[in-house]
């Protein structure tokens, strides 16, 4: 004889959510508005510098 159990799982609440979503929100919004306002040559280098960390060639 064999029983079958379902589980569901249940999703967290919107109250346990809704912090988590408003800091990814706001980290968004804090790297578009910076990337807006920063110069080309800020750009560059700092996409030229992140390639170097991550062990990736350039030039």
């Amino acid at each position: 004889m064999t029983s079958s159990t379902t589980s569901t799982a249940r999703s967290p609440a919107l109250s346990a959510r809704l912090p988590a979503a408003l800091l990814a929100f706001a980290a968004g919004a804090l790297l578009l508005w910076g990337a807006g306002f920063a110069g080309a040559d800020a750009l560059h280098d700092t996409a030229h510098d992140a390639r170097h960390a991550m062990g990736l060639p350039c030039h």
